[in-house]
């Protein structure tokens, strides 16, 4: 109430005190049914009314629905009206309140009058509803008296419909925004649905069922054009109902169907009942008439190489597909093009992948040429880590140790780098420090002059002037005895030596590389190796992986070895059962690369038909053997420990202890007596 202001009568007090109470009501209801149930006695206390109705303005059709109802004798249907056949449209179109006292003399809206008689009403008041200059619709009263309303009664009705007209304009933004939400959580969903399958089988129901949730659809297909016969076939969204998925022998003609139409003007086309049957194509024939169609749309796929098909959705219900389903339907549409064009390129590439590996076995030969490791059969990330290292010393005559298990192939490292340096046009020599007595290796590594020591009858040149200018590779270098190491390291250093026997200095220009599947640092330790040689020798180290370490390589090893063996034997030899191609990536490999190709070789050998025959027999026995001989080898170990001990009185260290006579650490012993389980009582007794 204003200060100072005083009512002219009653009805204006109750008019002010409805008006407040339907403020209250608007704020705490949302549903439109409900809040008119609400106002209705707050009406009747200023307005006499048997029937209280909201007509609102339906933009794409243009025309007006009766969305709620409060009266005796009208139904709560909500039927479409043209505006300029029902008293709301007028109003609403004119923005100007309509009081009819009689509607038996109304002729203006005969088919809205006829209704309103039917429930008995005689007279009626139509106010418009109005909201920050968006024309809404209209609120109407009706009497079942004539002449029920006059002109006084207009500013109260005029003043409830501003503020119902509020609430209304509330409702329908906020079912509005509820809607784009909806549609924008479908489009999420699709999406999500799309990206994570390539499987159209498996895509068309879920694009169906989300469709269902925001578009009034009774059917939904997906016609894809088939470039052969330059025609569109027909894909059910929902497979259930059809077989697999596909109408049977459903084609449709680009010209002369609505899908094709779509498709040729890559543009959205919408549908009513009469021009669904103007299109003669199988589809309208086989769907449209029986079922009750009364509007359908047909929406282009369209890709980045441009249309790929069409979804085409149908509905019992007449104008089903309005502006806004048709900006949704585009988005999916879009989705739906970029997931065909994913599948048919993953199809494309699952094609190609098949293509490659039969062309890789051919190609992989001549890779290993251009990457100067002919010998060398690989694609693991340890073993090119390895090649890379080679690849990267090889230009620079630095020292190489490579470091690696018995048969890894070190001495293919070596010949790589060798091939790859600047001396790659001179000798290549290898010397196995391993495979020579120990009198005779330093003969064979520096030479001897004629009558140097018994049995010398010839001068002999050693290893090292043959690779002068060029690479000696010395392989176990770990086992050169330790009075041969400091002339080797002289040689290291200034590159000059003597022959046995003379007296002579030969200088040489060599590149050494160094292999050893010994651990030099230990051995350091235990004064079998010198530091000062291991320090010139481990410029450079490369560390071979072994293959146990590499099984993605083991597959590569297998074939390559396989084809080689084959040739050679004149055999041919095209599958690996694939039990055995499993056990061969199991087994741990402990002689390695070595111990795959000779394996590989006698399986050649038994193979007297296309498919590889692995004595697969022959690795179990190994596995027991090798556990077995891990068992028996502790248990020497152990009896020799305790027999040290007794000597020794159970004592360990000092220079006569256990640790001194068994060369190793005191902690090391203590280590290993704790670990083979020897107790006081083992050793005393």
């Amino acid at each position: 109430m204003v200060p100072g202001r005083h009512f002219e009568s009653d009805s204006e007090l109750r008019g002010c005190k409805a008006l407040l109470e339907m403020a209250d009501i608007i704020v705490r209801h949302r549903d439109l049914g409900e809040l008119l149930r609400n106002l209705a006695p707050r009406v009747r206390d200023v307005v006499s009314f048997e029937l209280l109705w909201i007509s609102l303005h339906d933009a794409p059709t243009n025309s007006m629905r009766v969305h709620v109802s409060e009266g005796v004798g009208l139904s709560t249907a909500t039927p479409l009206e043209p505006v300029s056949e029902t008293p709301g449209g007028w109003v609403w179109q004119h923005q100007q309140s309509l009081i009819i006292s009689d509607l038996s003399a109304e002729t203006r809206f005969p088919h809205a009058v006829k209704i309103l008689e039917r429930a008995g009403i005689r007279s009626g008041c139509i106010v418009p509803l109005t909201a920050a200059q968006n024309r809404l619709g209209a609120l109407a009263l009706g009497s079942l008296e004539p002449n029920g309303y006059e002109e006084n009664d207009l500013p109260f009705l005029q003043r409830m419909a501003d503020v119902v007209a509020l609430a209304v304009d509330s409702a329908l933004t906020r079912g509005a925004f509820e809607r784009e939400k909806d549609r924008l959580q479908v489009l999420l969903d699709l999406n999500t649905a799309l990206a994570s399958s390539l499987d159209l089988s498996q895509l068309f129901p879920i694009v169906s069922g989300h469709l269902r949730k925001v578009v009034k659809q009774d059917l939904a297909t997906v016609a894809l054009f088939d470039e052969s016969t330059r025609s569109l076939k027909v894909y059910a969204l929902d497979p259930s109902a059809t077989n697999g998925g596909l109408y049977p022998g459903l084609v449709l003609p680009v010209d002369g169907s609505a899908p094709g139409r779509a498709f040729r003007e890559k543009e959205a086309l919408v549908l009513g009942r009469e021009e669904v049957a103007q299109f003669h194509a199988k589809l309208t024939q086989q769907l449209a008439p029986e079922p009750g169609f009364q509007s359908a749309c047909c929406i282009p796929l369209i890709s980045r190489n441009g249309p790929v098909g069409t979804l085409n959705l149908a509905s019992r219900e007449e104008n089903a597909f309005v502006p806004q389903d048709m900006t949704l339907l585009k988005q999916v549409a879009a989705q739906i093009a970029i997931a065909l064009d994913n599948a048919r390129a993953y199809s494309e590439i699952a094609e190609l992948k098949n293509k490659l590996a039969g062309e890789r076995l051919y190609l992989q030969d001549e890779i290993r040429s251009e990457l100067n490791f002919e010998e060398i059969v690989g694609e693991s990330a340890p073993l090119k880590h390895a090649l890379d290292q080679a690849k990267t010393v090889a230009p620079s005559g630095a020292t190489v140790l490579i470091l690696g298990e018995t048969g890894t192939g070190k001495e293919l490292i070596a010949r790589a780098i060798h091939r790859m340096s600047t001396r790659s046009k001179a000798s290549f020599i290898k010397l196995n420090c391993a495979a020579i007595p120990t009198g005779l290796l330093e003969s064979e590594l520096f030479g001897h002059e004629k009558g140097a020591f018994t049995g010398a009858i010839s001068q002999k040149i050693g290893r090292l002037e043959l690779a002068d200018k060029g690479t000696l590779f010395l392989d176990e270098v770990g086992d050169i005895p330790l009075e041969l190491q400091p002339k080797l390291l002289r040689v290291l250093q200034d590159q000059e030596f003597e022959r046995l026997g003379s007296i002579r200095t030969q200088r040489v220009d060599i590149r050494l590389i160094a292999a050893t599947n010994r651990d030099l640092g230990e051995a350091i330790k235990h004064r079998q190796f010198r530091s000062d040689l291991f320090y010139r020798l481990n410029v450079f180290p490369i560390r071979i992986p072994p293959l146990r370490e590499r099984k993605p390589d083991i597959p590569l090893l297998v074939r390559y070895f396989v084809q080689l063996y084959a040739r050679r034997m004149n055999k041919t030899i095209d599958s690996i059962p694939a039990e055995a191609a499993a056990v061969l990536n199991n087994w741990h490999w402990p002689g390695n690369v070595r111990e795959l190709e000779n394996l590989m070789e006698r399986s050649v050998i038994l193979s007297e038909s296309g498919i590889l025959r692995v004595p697969l027999s022959e690795l179990r026995v190994l596995e027991n053997d090798r556990t077995g001989a891990v068992g028996a080898l502790e248990n020497v170990e152990r009896e020799h420990i305790i027999r040290i001990l007794r000597e020794t009185g159970g004592v360990i260290s000092g220079l006569s202890g256990a640790a001194a006579r068994l060369g190793m650490k005191r902690t090391t012993l203590q280590s290993r007596i704790q670990k083979l389980g020897i107790s006081r009582a083992d050793y005393e007794n």
